[in-house]
Formats: C-alpha cells, structure tokens, sequence
C-alpha cells in the first residue's frame, strides 16, 4: 500500500474497508435475527440449540450487539476515515471475546455447534484481530484522522 503527497489511502484501503463492512452487516442481521427470533423459528431448531439460545445470559446477548454494532460502525468510522475506527473496533473485539467467552467456555458451544462453529467463532476473531491492526496501520500512515 502506498500514499501519495494528500495521505490518499489506496484503493485496497477502501475495498478491505467495504469488504469489513460488509462482513460486519451480515453480523448485525444475524444479531437482530436472534433477538427477534420467533417462537416457531426457535422450535425448528434442534433441542440443544434450543436451550442453549434460551439459556444465553443478557450480558452474552449484549456483548454480541455490541460486537456486530461497534464492527459495523468501526467499518464505516474507516470509511470516513475517522481515527475513531480504532477504538470502536476495539471494542467490537472486547465484545466478540466476551459473547464467545460464554458461548464455549460456559454455554458448552462446541458440544451445541460443533467444530463448524468454532471453526466460525475462530474466523470471526481472526477477522476482528485484523481491522484493529488494519485501522492502527491506516492511522499510522495518515488515512485515517
């Protein structure tokens, strides 16, 4: 990546900005998909899944809007190229730890989801650890303000 006399980011800072974008609404529709699940949608699911949204404490349910809302705004905060990107993510990451602390370290997600879910919750942070260096480098070199 490299920046021309007006700290102009180049164009893969905008096709990773609105490819993170992106990935994080499809993360916001899936939180607003499990907090207005229907009570015949819950039903088709399979029991243990069905305990296990059941069972999700609030401060898990919280953490996981917090980890889709703050992803999302963080990617547009990139796309403004607003500094404020950082710490936004930063938080979407605190909230992606905290959901996913429940989710297998408490809920038994692994026995509920499978590998295929972790392998998912693993891809999630991944991508998570990525946009703050992402952010901290487009900062770093003036993209961002």
């Amino acid at each position: 990546m490299s920046e021309d006399a007006n700290n102009k980011p180049p164009r893969s800072f905008y096709i990773i900005s609105v490819a993170a974008l992106l990935w994080n609404v499809i993360g916001v529709m899936q939180y607003i998909m499990r907090v207005t699940m229907s009570d015949a949608a819950l039903s088709a699911l399979p029991e243990n899944q069905q305990a296990f949204i059941q069972d999700s404490p609030s401060w898990a349910i919280a953490a996981f809007a917090i980890a889709t809302n703050a992803g999302a705004l963080g990617c547009v905060l990139l796309l403004l190229r607003n500094a404020w990107a950082y710490p936004v993510l930063v938080a979407s990451l605190l909230g992606i730890v905290v959901q996913n602390f429940h989710g297998f370290v408490i809920g038994g997600g692994l026995d509920v989801f499978g590998p295929i879910g972790a392998v998912l919750t693993a891809v999630v942070f991944v991508i998570g650890v990525y946009l703050i260096w992402f952010s901290m480098g487009a900062k770093d070199k003036g993209w961002i303000s």
